[in-house]
């Protein structure tokens, strides 16, 4: 049940017909595991926990260093030194006291994320790295629990949404080479905006999918170019060779 004070604070939301208060009473019981909280985990954990998502799994390991500011808008320059993950919990329940932010300052292993992602109703993988990229892509389809990952360098981003069976495959399917990619944030750069727009649009389909409304981005790959300011959506298709969700590896369970 939604508290007066809930009622006011998400007023403008529950306006929408499609959330209304049966949607933010789905979002107050959802929890959410955001694994990477930089230039994508910042704008889409505001948001989370504006919306009114009920528990914020928040999972860094890293410290706050001044290379980070020009895009990480979850921080401030006070914050410099201290771990991302006690310095998120302190701005998100600053934002929004009736949300559970929960601190996870250690790197996620097999083991441990596995745990994490079972206690998880959503993923949004704001990592950057592909290293953790497939290993929170291989968590997510044992549990059967929904993906959202994005990425960005320069000035091209990319969103991917997976959902529960996996018709059109999985992260595993379209990069199935775990090996860094030549260019990255730290030798390519990247703009603050795209990475934030990125991780807006991860929000954006969290929250829909969270209060029910179906994503329309499901099985999608969407590629943006922050230079002419345009969208290119393209089909992911399973490879039935995948080692997460192929179907050699279905024919073992």
């Amino acid at each position: 049940m939604l508290s007066d004070d809930e009622f006011l604070r998400y007023s403008r939301q529950l306006l929408l017909e499609e959330i209304g208060p049966d949607g933010q009473e789905k979002l107050k019981k959802a929890t959410v595991l955001i694994v990477g909280l930089g230039g994508l985990g910042s704008p889409a954990s505001l948001y989370l926990a504006a919306a009114g998502v009920g528990t914020l799994l928040l999972a860094d390991d890293d410290t706050l260093h001044v290379t980070n500011l020009q895009r990480q808008i979850l921080f401030r320059t006070t914050d410099l030194g201290e771990p991302k993950s006690t310095s998120a919990k302190r701005a998100l329940t600053a934002l929004n006291p009736n949300v559970e932010a929960i601190v996870i300052d250690e790197r996620l292993s097999d083991e441990n994320l596995q745990q994490y992602v079972k206690r998880a109703d959503l993923v949004l993988d704001c990592s950057d790295n592909m290293e953790t990229r497939h290993a929170v892509n291989t968590a997510c389809y044992q549990e059967k629990t929904s993906l959202i990952s994005g990425s960005a360098v320069g000035f091209s981003g990319q969103l991917l949404v997976i959902e529960p069976p996996y018709t059109h495959g999985c992260y595993s399917c379209l990069y199935p080479d775990n090996s860094e990619p030549q260019r990255n944030c730290r030798n390519a750069g990247v703009l603050g905006p795209v990475v934030g727009a990125i991780g807006t649009m991860q929000a954006l389909e969290a929250i829909k999918i969270l209060a029910g409304i179906p994503s329309t981005l499901s099985g999608k790959l969407r590629l943006f170019d922050g230079k002419q300011n345009n969208w290119l959506t393209l089909q992911l298709n399973r490879d039935s060779a995948c080692p997460v969700c192929g179907e050699s590896h279905e024919n073992l369970h």
